[in-house]
C-alpha cells in the first residue's frame, strides 16, 4: 500500500531503495542548482530585455533632444539675423533729446523753414501747412513752366539772391536779382498772446532796375496742405472784402485766414486756383497745368488761373476738398503786396481780433527789427570795431543771414541699409531742424557740414544750435550710427539723384559736432550754465558715448591705433581712385586699391578730437572721464602718430595702404562683335563706326601696387595733425608742414590753401570721364578755416615755430577774406569752392553753409 501511494505521487523524486542518504542529498543539491541556474537565465533574459528597452528609449530621447537643440539653434540663428536686420532702423533706447517742438516753442513756430524755395514759410510741425511764392515774367514764360521761379535752381541763372537780414526767430529780409527786376521779400512775426503761434506779415516788392521793356510781373502766392495735414482750406472773396484770401483750419494752427493787401502799384489781372495737387513736390507743375489765357474788357490778354477745379488729370477727384489754393496777381511794376496771416482761434464770437500790421505800420516794425539786428550783429562780431568798411560789414551780414535763414524743418524717414538687410529699409520717421549747405543744390541736412555750421550759429544763438544738435542726435540708432545725409520729405527727395538716397550703416562721416561742442565748452560755458542748458548736455551725454563708441569700433583698422573710412569700392573699374564719400572729402586720392589694411590719418585725428572733447565734457558733468583722457592721450601721442603715419622720406603725414601712382583712365576698345557690326554698317551705308557711342573710359593699372605710405598725395589729409591741433608745438614736423603749406608749388595760393599739391599725380585729374576734380586742387573754406584756427593756436605758444605760424596766419586769413568778398561783389554769390589759379567761385551757389565761416574769419572768433 505504501509503494502504491508513493508511486502515485508524481511530485516526489524517485529514489533507489539501495541509495544511501548522502547520495540522496547530493542529488537534491544538484537539482536545486539546476533550478537556480534556470531562474538566473530567466532573470538575465528579463534584465537584458529591460536594458534593451531602456537603451532604445534613451537613444530616442537623445535624438529628440538633439533635434530639439538643432531646431532651437536654427530658430535662434534666424531670430538673431532678424534682430540684426532691425538694429539699423531701431532708435537708441534712451531719453529723447528734443523736448520743445511745435507750439511748445511759439517764438520759432513759424519760419522760413523751406530753404529750397526762394520764399516759403511753414511751421515746426511734422505735417505743416505750407505757403510760398512763385513769380514769372509773362514774356518769358516757356514750355513746361520754364521761367516760373519757385524752387531755388542754378538753372534759373539769377544775378543773385539771399537773405540780407535774418535773426533765426522773428524776421528776415531777402534781396533777389532777377533782371530786369529786383524782388524783395520780407516777413515779421507777431507772437502776442495767441495760442497757435501768433500772426505774421510778409511783403513782396518788385521794381524794375533797368529801362527794359518788361513792365509787368505775375506773382503767385499759394497755400498748400502737406499730404498728411489734418485740416482744410478754401478760397474767399466777397464784396465786403475785395482783397482775395484763404480761410482754413488745421490741427496745428486752429482757425486762420490769409489776406492780400496791395500797397503800391496797379493790378492788371487777378485770378486763383483751388484744386488738388498730387504732392508738395508737384505744386509748380500743378499750377502750370492749369494756366489759361484770358482777355480783359480792354482787349488785353493775360495768363491766369481758372478758379475752382477739383479734379486730377481731368477726372473727378475722390477727395473733393482742395489741398492747394493759389492766388495770382499780374501787376505793373513798381509793385508792393502785403500778405497777412492771422490766427483767429481762441476768440469769443463778436470779439475784435487784432490784425497784423500792413502798409506803413509794417514798414515801421520791419525797420525796428533791422536796426536791432544790425546792432546785435556788431555786438556779436565787432567788425566795425576791427576797421571793416560798410560794404564789407554788409557782406558779412548777408553771409551770416543766409546761414541762419537757410535753416529748414524737415520730416520723414531715410532709406537705410546694413550688411544684414538684403534691401533698403525705412528709418523711423522723425523731424530734423538743421541748416543746409546750399539752398539751390543741397537743400537738406548733411552730418559733417552741420558741425561747421554750428561754429557760426552758436556764436549768434546758443539755444538754436543746441536745438539743432538735439534733433540730429534723436536720429541716433541703437548701434550708435547717424545717417550722414538726411533726405526727409517729398520736397527734399525730389532734389536728390537716386544713387545718393540710400544710406549704409557701415559708412561714417567726420564727427564734426565735436568741433561745435568744443567751441561751446571753450567759449560759451557761462551761457551753458544758464536756462537749464546743462540738462540738455546731460541728456546728450549717453548719446555722445554711443556715437563715439560706434566710430571707435566700426572704423577701427587692423593695427591698434589705426582707423579707416569704410565704404570705398574696391571693385570699381570706372574711377581713377575709388572715392571715400564717407570721409567728406569725396574724390581726395587715397590708396589706389582699397583694402581693410588701409590707415587713414584724418580719421585718426577726428577720433582723437572726439576723445578729448568727451573727456572735457565728462569732467564738466561729473562723469567718469578716465577712459576718454587715456584714449585722447594715446591717439595724440606724436611718437605713435609718426610711426603709423609719417612717411620717413618725404616727412609728410600720409595714409598707408595698397597703392600705385601709375593709373590712368583710358578708352576701352568696343567688343569684337560690335566692331564687326559697325564694319558691316560702314560697308553698306554711309554710317561709320566713329558715329557709334564710345565706351566709357576705364581705369588701367600701369604698375602693380604695393603696401606703402601714400606720400605723393600731399594735401588736406596730410594737414590733419595740424588742423586739429594735435602736433606738439615744438615738433620738427610742424616746421616742415608750415614750410610746405606755404610753398606756392604745393598748397599755397593768393586765395587760400588748395586741397591737393600741384606736384601730386592726381592734381586736377578727373576721377571718371564725367566727374571733374572736386577735392583735387580747388580751395575749400571749411578746411581753410581749420588751418587759420590752428595757425593762430600755434602762434600763441612760444616755441621754434610760433613766429612762422603767426606770419602765415595773417597772410592766409587776409587772402581768404579778400577773395571771398571779391567774388561775392563780382558774382553776387558765396561759392562752394574757389579756383586755386584764379580765385573764381566754383561748384554750386549760393553756398552759405561752411563758406559762411568767412564771418568768423573776419571776426577772428575761433
Amino acid at each position: 500500500m505504501a509503494r502504491n501511494a508513493g508511486g502515485s505521487n508524481n511530485n516526489t523524486p524517485k529514489t533507489n531503495q539501495n541509495e544511501t542518504p548522502a547520495a540522496t542529498a547530493a542529488a537534491a543539491a544538484a537539482a536545486a542548482a539546476a533550478s537556480a541556474k534556470s531562474k538566473q537565465r530567466s532573470s538575465s533574459s528579463n534584465r537584458s530585455n529591460l536594458n534593451w528597452n531602456l537603451s532604445s528609449s534613451l537613444m530616442l530621447d537623445k535624438w529628440k533632444t538633439l533635434v530639439g537643440c538643432v531646431c532651437l539653434a536654427i530658430a535662434s540663428y534666424f531670430g538673431y539675423l532678424g534682430y540684426l536686420e532691425t538694429r539699423v532702423n531701431t532708435p537708441l533706447d534712451n531719453q529723447k533729446m528734443v523736448l520743445l517742438t511745435g507750439l511748445d516753442d511759439p517764438e520759432r513756430y513759424w519760419g522760413t523753414y523751406r530753404p529750397q524755395t526762394y520764399f516759403g514759410l511753414k511751421t515746426r510741425d511734422p505735417h505743416s501747412l505750407v505757403m510760398g511764392l512763385m513769380w514769372y515774367t509773362p514774356s518769358n514764360l516757356g514750355p513746361n513752366g520754364a521761367g516760373i521761379r519757385h524752387w531755388c535752381e542754378q538753372s534759373d541763372k539769377l544775378d543773385g539772391y539771399g537773405w540780407t537780414h535774418h535773426d533765426g526767430r522773428s524776421f528776415g529780409v531777402q534781396d533777389i536779382q532777377d533782371m530786369p527786376f529786383e524782388v524783395k521779400t520780407s516777413f515779421v512775426k507777431y507772437n502776442g498772446d495767441k495760442q497757435f503761434g501768433g500772426d505774421w506779415t510778409a511783403r513782396i516788392s518788385v521794381r524794375n532796375t533797368t529801362r527794359a521793356w518788361d513792365r509787368s510781373i505775375s506773382l503767385i502766392w499759394y497755400v498748400a496742405l502737406d499730404e498728411r495735414t489734418n485740416g482744410h482750406i478754401k478760397y474767399v472773396s466777397d464784396e465786403k472784402s475785395p482783397e482775395p484770401g484763404v480761410y482754413g483750419e488745421s490741427q496745428g494752427l486752429g482757425e486762420f485766414q490769409v489776406r492780400f493787401h496791395p500797397a503800391k502799384g496797379r493790378i492788371l489781372h487777378k485770378s486763383y486756383l483751388s484744386t488738388v495737387a498730387p504732392s508738395l513736390a508737384k505744386l509748380k507743375d500743378t499750377i502750370f497745368a492749369h494756366f489759361r489765357a484770358f482777355t480783359s474788357k480792354q482787349g488785353q490778354r493775360f495768363i491766369g488761373l481758372p478758379g475752382e477745379i477739383i479734379s486730377q488729370n481731368g477726372l473727378p477727384s475722390t477727395n473733393p476738398e482742395p489741398n492747394l489754393i493759389a492766388i495770382q496777381i499780374t501787376a505793373e511794376v513798381d509793385f508792393t503786396l502785403d500778405i497777412t496771416y492771422q490766427s483767429t482761434s481762441g476768440f469769443a464770437l463778436g470779439e475784435s481780433i487784432p490784425k497784423p500790421p500792413t502798409g506803413r505800420a509794417y514798414t515801421d516794425s520791419l525797420l525796428e527789427k533791422i536796426g536791432a539786428f544790425e546792432k546785435r550783429f556788431e555786438d556779436t562780431f565787432q567788425l566795425a570795431a576791427k576797421g571793416y568798411a560798410a560794404d564789407e560789414i554788409r557782406f558779412a551780414r548777408n553771409a551770416f543771414s543766409n546761414m541762419i535763414g537757410g535753416i529748414g524743418y524737415f520730416y520723414g524717414a531715410s532709406r537705410v541699409q546694413s550688411v544684414h538687410t538684403q534691401n533698403p529699409v525705412p528709418y523711423w520717421k522723425a523731424p530734423l531742424y538743421t541748416a543746409v549747405p546750399s539752398r539751390s543744390f543741397f537743400p537738406r541736412g548733411f552730418l559733417w557740414d552741420e558741425g561747421f555750421h554750428g561754429l557760426l550759429i552758436s556764436a549768434w544763438d546758443v539755444d538754436i544750435e543746441l536745438d539743432i544738435i538735439c534733433h540730429w542726435f534723436d536720429l541716433l540708432n541703437i548701434e550708435g550710427w547717424i545717417p550722414r545725409e538726411q533726405i526727409l520729405g517729398v520736397e527734399a527727395l525730389a532734389k536728390v539723384p537716386d544713387e545718393f538716397v540710400i544710406q549704409r550703416n557701415s559708412n561714417a562721416n567726420p564727427p564734426t559736432f565735436f568741433l561745435t561742442l568744443r567751441k561751446l565748452l571753450n567759449h560759451h560755458k557761462q551761457q551753458l550754465a544758464q536756462k537749464g542748458r546743462f540738462a540738455t548736455l546731460e541728456r546728450l551725454y549717453p548719446r555722445l558715448q554711443a556715437w563715439f563708441t560706434w566710430y571707435n569700433t566700426t572704423q577701427r583698422g587692423e593695427v591698434l591705433g589705426t582707423y579707416l573710412w569704410r565704404g570705398r569700392n574696391a571693385s570699381t573699374v570706372r574711377e581713377l581712385n575709388p572715392k571715400s564719400l564717407s570721409s567728406g572729402l569725396d574724390d581726395y586720392p587715397r590708396a589706389s586699391h582699397p583694402t581693410p589694411l588701409e590707415r587713414h590719418v584724418d580719421l585718426r585725428c577726428w577720433i582723437a578730437l572726439a576723445a578729448s572733447v568727451m573727456a572735457e565734457l565728462s569732467s564738466l558733468l561729473g562723469k567718469d572721464d578716465v577712459k576718454y583722457y587715456e584714449t585722447a592721450s594715446y591717439l595724440t601721442d606724436n611718437g605713435l602718430l609718426n610711426r603709423l603715419h609719417l612717411d620717413p622720406f618725404s616727412e609728410h603725414y600720409a595714409d598707408w595702404g595698397l597703392h600705385t601712382d601709375a593709373v590712368a583712365l583710358k578708352q576701352t576698345p568696343p567688343p569684337l562683335s560690335t566692331q564687326r557690326t559697325a564694319g558691316k554698317r560702314s560697308q553698306s551705308s554711309s554710317t561709320s563706326s566713329s558715329s557709334l557711342p564710345a565706351p566709357e573710359k576705364q581705369r588701367y593699372v600701369l604698375k602693380q601696387p604695393d603696401y606703402k605710405f601714400v606720400d605723393s598725395m600731399f594735401g588736406y589729409v596730410s594737414l590733419f595733425p595740424l588742423l586739429l591741433e594735435q602736433l606738439e608745438h615744438d615738433s620738427p614736423y610742424l616746421g616742415r608742414m608750415l614750410q610746405d603749406l606755404r610753398d606756392p608749388e604745393m598748397l599755397w595760393t593768393n586765395y587760400g590753401l588748395r586741397s591737393l599739391a600741384k606736384n601730386s599725380p592726381m592734381y586736377m585729374k578727373r576721377n571718371t570721364e564725367h566727374d571733374p576734380p572736386y577735392w583735387r586742387g580747388p580751395i575749400w573754406i571749411n578746411i581753410n578755416y581749420l588751418a587759420v584756427k590752428a595757425l593762430r593756436h600755434y602762434g600763441k605758444i612760444e616755441g621754434p615755430f610760433a613766429q612762422t605760424a603767426r606770419q602765415i596766419y595773417g597772410e592766409l586769413r587776409d587772402n581768404l577774406v579778400k577773395n571771398i568778398y571779391r567774388q561775392y561783389k563780382r558774382t553776387g554769390y558765396i561759392w562752394e569752392q574757389y579756383d586755386d589759379k584764379t580765385g573764381e567761385g566754383k561748384g554750386c551757389s549760393p553756398f552759405t553753409g561752411w563758406s559762411g565761416l568767412v564771418v568768423l574769419l573776419m571776426a577772428e572768433q575761433f
